[in-house]
């Protein structure tokens, strides 16, 4: 145990489905009900599947699940997510920070470790990083105790014409984009100036590192920013 940690009562264990499930949820609902289809394609099974698995958590009190209507997470189905969430970001950091893993490649091998590792070597990794806030896309950490940042951000392609903002995450499902992300300079901590948008959902001119550069509506949409004043 790391020092200064208290010993607390081990979480029950679940399965890598239950807790990819719990996870997509969470990332769903954000304070709404996550709909079956949402979940079905989030996670790329049939929306069928998706009924049956949400019956079954209700039944484990891990959420509430309206038919028709979709879930929402209970106090211990949220815990759960985080719990998971916490273990994937880490691993994300970890991977980054000292095995010097390029960001579009540990989203991947965090899916993969997210279910294995244990809560005490999430800890050491994260004590090992300093207890960092955010992973390398700026997805806030939730800490042991279960809290987490849920501040919601305005996207790039919110913005108008001459603001400022700074870069303060990005999706981290898409390796390609992830690549070409890093190309155009946009990653967390990045300053970004909207310098002119074309008519009809053409690109949108920005600046970021003192360069001018042309990004597209759907590739702002996925990178979240907090504006300047």
């Amino acid at each position: 145990m790391l020092r200064g940690m208290t010993a607390e009562p081990r979480a029950p264990e679940l399965t890598a489905s239950v807790e990819n499930y719990l996870k997509a949820i969470y990332s769903i609902q954000r304070g709404g009900t996550a709909a079956t289809q949402d979940i079905a394609q989030r996670l790329g099974v049939a929306p069928a599947s998706v009924s049956g698995m949400l019956r079954r958590l209700a039944e484990q009190g891990l959420l509430e699940h309206e038919p028709y209507r979709g879930a929402t997470l209970t106090k211990a189905g949220r815990r759960a997510a985080l719990r998971t969430l916490r273990r994937h970001r880490v691993i994300e950091s970890y991977l980054a920070t000292v095995l010097g893993y390029p960001w579009d490649r540990v989203h991947d091998e965090a899916e993969r470790l997210e279910h294995a590792a244990s809560d005490e070597l999430i800890d050491r990794m994260a004590a090992a990083l300093g207890d960092p806030d955010a992973d390398p896309h700026g997805a806030p950490i939730p800490t042991r105790e279960g809290t987490v940042d849920e501040t919601v951000h305005r996207s790039l392609d919110d913005l108008d014409v001459g603001a400022q903002a700074r870069v303060v995450r990005v999706s981290d499902e898409d390796p390609d984009l992830l690549r070409y992300l890093d190309e155009l300079e946009l990653r967390p901590g990045a300053e970004v100036q909207i310098l002119a948008r074309a008519p009809f959902e053409g690109p949108i001119t920005i600046e970021v590192g003192g360069v001018s550069r042309l990004v597209g509506p759907a590739l702002a949409a996925h990178i979240l920013v907090a504006p300047r004043d």
